[in-house]
């Protein structure tokens, strides 16, 4: 398959190209407010390196979400404008998932807690176990403090909250450094393709899993207490 997959839902960009078996070009560099004008320029030099046109893509994949809002109103805008200006379907992929995928090709896991810093002293996670083949989730994707991720017997923990929470997380057999990055989303497009997930770009949506981006003074103070208590 011919495919473009991006994610910007963390502090750093990761964009890959992939043409049948040749091997995936890829690009990563900073995020957050650096984004949106590095995003675009990033495509569409892998594009030509690759020798690809928008047009003869299978697919664009982006990382959905959970994540920075601002970054995942960034990639779905994209992908939603390349895909309707080229006529190709739009593939959205839970960022979580894209994690655990990544802790598979890093080090073989197979079942995976993902881990997400979502800032605020929360975090967002999800499980999933690897059976043939395919990834299946065990239960929603959730949003709150580290100390209530929940960590089954034999799993391990994967994602980008360890230097923040690495003392309040649950004990694990291993702790994988893990981002959606975008070679993890081309390693998921084609089973997801396969069942039907790509759409049309007016049905691609980011997914939210906070309402709220910032806390109140009164919540900051607390926060601070906490870290530092006298």
């Amino acid at each position: 398959m011919k495919l473009l997959a991006f994610d910007t839902s963390t502090e750093f960009l990761s964009v890959a190209v992939r043409s049948g078996t040749a091997a995936a070009l890829a690009h990563d560099g900073p995020g957050g407010a650096h984004a949106s004008a590095a995003l675009i320029p990033a495509i569409m030099q892998l594009l030509a390196r690759a020798g690809l046109r928008l047009a003869e893509l299978d697919a664009i994949v982006f990382g959905r979400g959970p994540g920075s809002f601002t970054g995942l109103r960034t990639a779905c805008s994209v992908a939603q404008g390349l895909a309707f200006g080229a006529g190709v379907p739009v593939l959205a992929v839970d960022t979580l998932l894209a994690v655990a995928e990544q802790a598979r090709e890093l080090q073989g896991a197979q079942r995976v807690v993902a881990v997400l810093d979502a800032r605020m002293d929360e975090v967002y996670s999800a499980a999933y176990e690897h059976q043939a083949g395919r990834w299946m989730q065990r239960g929603d994707v959730r949003l709150g403090s580290p100390e209530q991720v929940v960590v089954p017997p034999g799993w391990v923990l994967a994602g980008n909250a360890f230097s923040a929470y690495g003392g309040r997380l649950p004990h694990a057999p291993a702790c994988i450094e893990a981002l959606p990055s975008a070679r993890a989303l081309l390693g998921l497009a084609p089973a997801l393709i396969a069942d039907g997930q790509a759409v049309a770009a007016d049905r691609a949506a980011p997914l939210y899993v906070r309402d709220k981006v910032a806390q109140t003074t009164e919540e900051r103070a607390a926060h601070a207490a906490r870290l530092n208590p006298s």
